[in-house]
């Protein structure tokens, strides 16, 4: 964790030191968020060691929903860099967290991703429409809420986890002269090793696939 942290300082140091952005680019976006199967290893005094491969529900659209944003500083016409959150979502499926011995075992609240982005655009390539494309670096910042039996120690708070990384295609359309429209497909990678207040921990790797809708704005 200390390296990757160092090397996230590193990259952020270099991208504020360059010059003044000609152009700034608030996003928000929505989407459809799912996660495929993943490893969860680990042990807890009450549910003792466990490795099981879970599918992993994003339910993109109960609440809390799954949404981000982003901050673009373009320097040049084609180029620019920012930052990135997203607030992903992993519930265990009811069958897999009671064959692991959990009454609770969710990253619900988010399990959220933060990034430094690097970013490439191709304005008006298509009568209007502007391709991009993107990649980041950062970490994984959950919400933890995990307890392996009802009365016992239950662990409920963000953590940070482990490293991340985004990467990100799409389309935006101008709208008008500050408001653009745009839609993309987005990837999410996150190594997490995670505490328990029980004494326990557990390590997982999370991948996420989604498909956003959202709008911006350029000043």
């Amino acid at each position: 964790m200390q390296r990757w942290t160092i090397a996230l300082g590193a990259a952020l140091s270099g991208l504020l030191s360059m010059p003044a952005a000609a152009e700034t680019e608030l996003g928000l976006y929505i989407g459809w968020q799912t996660l495929p199967h993943s490893r969860v290893e680990g042990s807890d005094p009450d549910a003792g060691a466990f490795s099981r491969t879970i599918g992993w529900d994003g339910k993109s659209f109960d609440i809390p929903p799954y949404y981000g944003g982003r901050v673009t500083f373009w320097r040049t016409e084609s180029f620019g860099w920012g930052f990135a959150a997203t607030h992903t979502k992993a519930y265990m499926p009811d069958s897999a967290r009671a064959a692991l011995g959990f009454d609770r075992f969710e990253l619900t609240d988010g399990h959220n991703i933060v990034t430094v982005n690097a970013q490439r655009r191709w304005k008006d390539m298509w009568g209007g429409v502007t391709p991009y494309l993107g990649a980041g670096v950062g970490v994984a910042i959950p919400h933890v809420d995990v307890q392996a039996s009802a009365g016992g120690p239950r662990t409920y708070g963000y953590q940070l986890t482990g490293p991340a990384v985004r990467l990100f295609a799409g389309a935006s359309y101008d709208l008008t002269e500050s408001w653009a429209a745009f839609g993309e497909y987005q990837f999410t990678a996150s190594w997490n090793d995670v505490d328990l207040d029980s004494g326990g921990s557990f390590e997982t790797d999370l991948y996420t696939n989604a498909i956003n809708v959202g709008v911006s704005y350029k000043f």
